[in-house]
């Protein structure tokens, strides 16, 4: 079967990616560096359930490091690189730019320059709907992309035209997938609704960064999943939407998850942020094309999946001791 490289697999994305290409008899050479941007523990915790397939590969690496990739990827010999690593978080990112852009751009071209040189053909880029910027949704594609609003933003954008560079020089087969506001199980807990659901069962007061009418495209992490494993057909080069394609109203979501939990929310509503846009949106046009992929799971299945995942596991990660 075939062999690949996923960057990033401890990662929510990258995670349930590696999952899914293990399920269907893939072997996987998962790196990740393991970083603190969020509690480590939860990524131990995704590390270990992929661990329980024989055909999955663990290498601790940091993706800036351009040697040891080299050493990995000439060990392994992948067919395909899915780089799902990212230093992610639109609001963090106005703090500590460089870390972004050193992940996020020197990061993606030291693995396009290794595929150049090692002949791999076929290379994957998890980007963002933050490229769009305050663009009026739904987004598509061929929409501006050139006002970020925030580093993280326009660091993800700088990759996306390195990539479109190694397909233009070199001919990599590379396919772009913006991502629209993923959530489900065991999902990162800097995202709004992983954090609205720990704060409501620890009886916490939820922050809401403006009124609470901005709107979302959430979509779940099977169906962005399925999707990145889609994108591994060759393309070309393509930059393809993955999104539920339907606007979720926070509050909604808020009051959605108060059902699930059965507890009452206490809302602080703040100063809108700067770097927020007030709405997503997804035009999945593209996406059925090129990949035949639909989102398959409506957004109240997706929030009790999450909530179930919570309930059940949520105490193991306190137990967990986090990478050293």
């Amino acid at each position: 079967m075939a062999t690949f490289l996923v960057t990033g697999c401890a990662g929510f994305i990258g995670w349930r990616t590696s999952q899914k290409l293990l399920q269907a008899g893939a072997t996987v050479i998962g790196v990740d560096n393991l970083n603190d941007a969020y509690d480590p523990r939860l990524k131990v915790w995704r590390l270990r359930q992929l661990e329980l397939f024989p055909a999955f590969h663990f290498v601790r690496a940091d993706i800036t490091d351009k040697g040891d990739l080299e050493s990995l990827m000439r060990r392994f010999r992948p067919e395909a690189v899915l780089n799902l690593a990212a230093r992610a978080g639109v609001r963090q990112s106005l703090h500590d730019p460089w870390s972004y852009y050193a992940t996020n751009v020197i990061g993606t071209l030291n693995l396009l320059e290794l595929c150049r040189q090692l002949g791999v053909r076929k290379f994957v880029l998890a980007s963002t709907s933050s490229v769009y910027g305050a663009s009026r949704p739904p987004f598509r594609e061929e929409d501006a992309s050139d006002r970020p609003l925030s580093p993280y933003a326009a660091s993800k954008r700088a990759a996306e035209l390195l990539c479109a560079t190694y397909h233009s020089l070199y001919g990599l087969d590379i396919t772009v997938l913006r991502y629209f506001t993923v959530y489900g199980p065991a999902g990162r807990p800097d995202m709004s609704l992983f954090l609205f659901t720990e704060r409501l069962l620890r009886d916490e007061p939820l922050e809401i960064y403006g009124d609470g009418s901005q709107e979302r495209d959430f979509t779940y992490v099977d169906d962005i999943a399925e999707g990145t494993i889609r994108a591994l057909r060759p393309v070309g080069y393509a930059v393809i939407n993955l999104g539920n394609s339907q606007r979720i109203r926070l509050l909604e979501a808020i009051a959605l998850l108060e059902q699930l939990l059965q507890r009452r929310a206490r809302l602080l509503f703040r100063e809108a942020h700067p770097a927020d846009v007030p709405a997503t949106e997804a035009d999945i046009h593209r996406a059925w094309e090129l990949l035949e992929w639909r989102p398959q799971t409506p957004f109240d299945e997706g929030m009790r999946h999450m909530v179930a995942w919570h309930l059940q596991h949520r105490h193991e990660l306190e137990a967990l001791c986090p990478p050293q």
